[in-house]
């Protein structure tokens, strides 16, 4: 939905269209770079990490790219999925499997695993809330879901399975194949997987309220 330059009543005047777009730019791509540092130190934590890096490290294990390279490689592989699915991309979409991989990398390239066990759970537990702040981020600039958000996505839609079904079923695969490549599943594979959606809900209205935030239409009754 396109923003006009009138005011909002309940967040006062918003931004007009042109900065806004730029400025929602802006947010999507800091969101992504924050979204691939945020997934560097849960990797660095070595406690576990979160489904879709499980199946990266174990990639990473049988191919000679490094972790950021993989996991571009494997966002285009999965948009190849899009297909049959019947998604479409969007920029947010194409950002997404660009940015992520080589943000992961460069995070990697400068952060180290700490050595005890309780600078892992903090180093973990930031990546964590990082993770949380840079989903609701990008997903607040509202410019196309990731390759493996539209997955699930697509699968509701042309199969007809619930959401949490589709979620399910996909983190479960990529989980377990991810762990008999050798990728690394933890304690902190199960924290990200229950704690991600709760920390990301409340973040998200206040992406949503931002001066040149795309307004939302009046959810129907």
């Amino acid at each position: 939905m396109a923003l006009d330059d009138q005011s909002n009543p309940r967040l006062g005047a918003r931004v007009s269209r042109r900065p806004a777009l730029v400025l929602r730019v802006v947010q999507l791509l800091v969101g992504l770079f924050l979204y691939g540092a945020a997934t560097a130190l849960m990797v660095r934590a070595v406690i576990g990490v979160a489904s879709w890096s499980v199946l990266t490290e174990g990639l990473e294990r049988i191919v000679p790219w490094s972790f950021g390279t993989v996991t571009l490689v494997s966002s285009g592989v999965i948009l190849l999925f899009w297909i049959p699915l019947r998604q479409r991309p969007g920029i947010g979409t194409v950002l997404n499997a660009l940015t992520i991989g080589p943000a992961a990398d460069l995070v990697l390239a400068v952060v180290h695993t700490p050595a005890g066990l309780p600078g892992r759970i903090g180093l973990f537990a930031l990546g964590l809330v990082l993770l949380a702040v840079a989903t609701a981020c990008y997903i607040g600039a509202r410019f196309g879901a990731g390759a493996r958000d539209g997955l699930m996505v697509g699968l509701h839609e042309r199969l007809g399975w619930p959401v949490w079904l589709a979620r399910t079923a996909i983190e479960l695969t990529v989980v377990v194949v991810g762990w008999l490549l050798g990728g690394d599943v933890g304690v902190g594979t199960v924290v990200a997987a229950f704690a991600i959606g709760p920390m990301v809900g409340p973040l998200m209205p206040v992406f949503a309220r931002l001066p040149w935030s795309t307004p939302t239409a009046p959810t129907p009754r």
